[in-house]
Formats: structure tokens, C-alpha cells, sequence
């Protein structure tokens, strides 16, 4: 249907997560229709990403270099280590402006369905930096899914059994901020009623 370099092209672009059939081809056609400076400056912005972002070798977010811009930052504190799936996660906490520690980035969550097993993650990395000492808090902020909570279980019992003296929280869930009862699943809302507190 399509010349062969074309049809390259949306199949590459096709592959990218949320992108269907329609708009792998949208996006295809666009990028035929710019300029070829503007697809150069795509192309070369695809590949420079991939030569220049790797992993911190700390905290596993994504780093231009041996360390993320937020283990290099001396204001942030030490003790406190905010644990993610991906670094993508990252972004949402930090946007609160709320949270002034670390973060530790475990590369997934467990699934076993999918073969995701705690030596597939970044878990005993973070085990490290705790038995290294001066953590007092571990913030768990992985995702409120069956595999999330599942994750944030084995972390935290992994840490009460290595370092009992470090306090282990895990993020509150409940109602979104404007929205009515009536709309609320059972399972939301049964979070917020255990996650109540006093006013």
C-alpha cells in the first residue's frame, strides 16, 4: 500500500507505546510533510538521546553522566529515599514539590506471570544503600496496581527484616481533589476511608 521506506516508518512508529496503526501512520505523513531539517533534528535528537542518557549509578533514574541532576543536588536529604518503578515516576513527585529526599529507581515491578522476579529489579541495590546506613525513611511510590502493591510488600519486608530501625511508608490513595463520592469505585474509596486522618 505504502513505498517501502514509508511503510518503515510506521511500523517504527507503531511500536512506541499508545501509538495504534492510525497514528503511527498520522505521524508518518507528518513527519513526510516537515521539512527535512525538521526530520533531521528528529532523527538526530533520537539518536543523541540514546548516546548521551544512561542510568545513574546511584539511584537508577536517568542521568547525562555517572549521576542524575538529583543525587548531585547537596540540598536534597540524605536520609529520606523515595522508591519508584520507572524513571518516568520520577517527574510526578517532584512536580508536587512536596518530597526533598532521594530516589531510588527499581526498574519495573514484580510480575512472575511476566517472569519479573525480585533479581530483575533494582531491589537489592536499594537494600545497599540502606545497609549502608543514615536512611531513616523509605517512601514506597509504586503504582496502586496488583504488581505495584505487590512490589512495595517484598521491599518493605526486605527492609523491616534487614534494617527494622528504618521507617517504611507507603504513598496514601483515596479521592482525586474534586471529584464526588458517587463516582468513586469501592476500592478507592475503601482506601481513603482507611487512610483517613484528623482535622
Amino acid at each position: 500500500m505504502h513505498a517501502a521506506p514509508v511503510q518503515r516508518l510506521i511500523t517504527e512508529l507503531g511500536k512506541l507505546p499508545s501509538i495504534g496503526p492510525r497514528t503511527a501512520q498520522r505521524l508518518a505523513f507528518h513527519i513526510l510533510r516537515s521539512s527535512p531539517e525538521d526530520a533531521a533534528a528528529l532523527a538526530a535528537a533520537i539518536t543523541d538521546v540514546k548516546e548521551k542518557i544512561g542510568f545513574c549509578e546511584v539511584c537508577f533514574n536517568l542521568a547525562e553522566g555517572p549521576r542524575c541532576a538529583i543525587c548531585l543536588d547537596e540540598r536534597r536529604d540524605d536520609a529520606l529515599i523515595c522508591v519508584v518503578e520507572e524513571p518516568g515516576d520520577v517527574i510526578p513527585v517532584e512536580r508536587t514539590h512536596e518530597f526533598r529526599g532521594r530516589y531510588h529507581v527499581l526498574g519495573g515491578a514484580l510480575s512472575p506471570i511476566d517472569g519479573i522476579d525480585p533479581e530483575d529489579l533494582r531491589i537489592a541495590e536499594l537494600y545497599a544503600r540502606i545497609d549502608a546506613g543514615g536512611i531513616t525513611e523509605v517512601v514506597l511510590a509504586t503504582n496502586p496496581t496488583t504488581t505495584g502493591e505487590a512490589t512495595a510488600l517484598q521491599v518493605a519486608r526486605g527492609i523491616h527484616e534487614r534494617a527494622p530501625q528504618v521507617t517504611v511508608t507507603r504513598l496514601a490513595s483515596g479521592l482525586p481533589v474534586g471529584s464526588d463520592l458517587e463516582y468513586a469505585d469501592e476500592v478507592t474509596l475503601g482506601r481513603a476511608m482507611m487512610g483517613r486522618r484528623a482535622l
